[in-house]
């Protein structure tokens, strides 16, 4: 049986995630939520549910199964709660695209978006609602906190740990055995060859703190 999927999110992130839906054994895309849209409105073919504060009745009222959060980086904020909000209430798909190696033994948690080409590694972690966009590679004992978000081609090597709501830039590379705080973020192209300790923005060869969030 079909498990029908809800996306929070019809912008450019939700789509995607409803096209590798379609690519997916046993899932099936419901439609959307979002509160810049009209309920009823189609968008790539499928259905506007309602606004984000309808989703909880819907699903009461059986029109889908399952979440996903096709919101993006610009918005972990909006991404942690809702997942935090509706995850209690509603159960959350994990979509790993057929084209992904996910090694037997990784673990991989509810809410998780693994995009195409991904190599999951021997007892790598991805934590819950975590985004691994096309090309990502983690490497063997190697872990992701929940509500990190890894942009394309990221590649981290073995016995790293991220720690929960991490964003990685497109490229970001990261040695082997590092720690990464949560709040940081990393600009394009980043390399990361020591710990990470303080939340804010880090880029460059190798990563620097260019700006903290205080």
């Amino acid at each position: 049986m079909l498990k029908r999927v809800a996306i929070l999110g019809a912008g450019d992130l939700g789509l995607q995630i409803a096209h590798h839906l379609a690519d997916a054994d046993g899932l099936r895309c419901a439609g959307f939520f979002d509160d810049t849209r009209t309920a009823g409105e189609e968008v790539f073919g499928l259905p506007v549910l309602g606004p984000l504060a309808e989703v909880r009745a819907c699903h009461g009222d059986g029109a889908f199964d399952a979440l996903l959060i096709g919101i993006g980086y610009r918005h972990m904020a909006l991404r942690n709660r809702l997942y935090a909000e509706l995850s209690p209430h509603i159960p959350f798909a994990t979509l790993v695209h057929p084209s992904a190696h996910v090694d037997r033994t990784c673990r991989v948690g509810h809410g998780t978006v693994v995009y195409p080409g991904c190599v999951l590694d021997q007892h790598a972690s991805i934590g819950a609602n975590v985004l691994l966009n096309i090309g990502c590679v983690v490497a063997h004992h190697s872990s992701v906190g929940a509500g990190s978000f890894l942009s394309p081609a990221v590649k981290i090597a073995g016995f790293v740990h991220v720690d929960a709501g991490v964003t990685l830039g497109l490229g970001t590379a990261v040695i082997d055995n590092v720690t990464i705080a949560s709040g940081v973020r990393t600009g394009a192209g980043a390399v990361v060859i020591g710990n990470l300790v303080e939340p804010g923005l880090y880029v460059g060869v190798p990563a620097r703190l260019k700006r903290t969030d205080a």
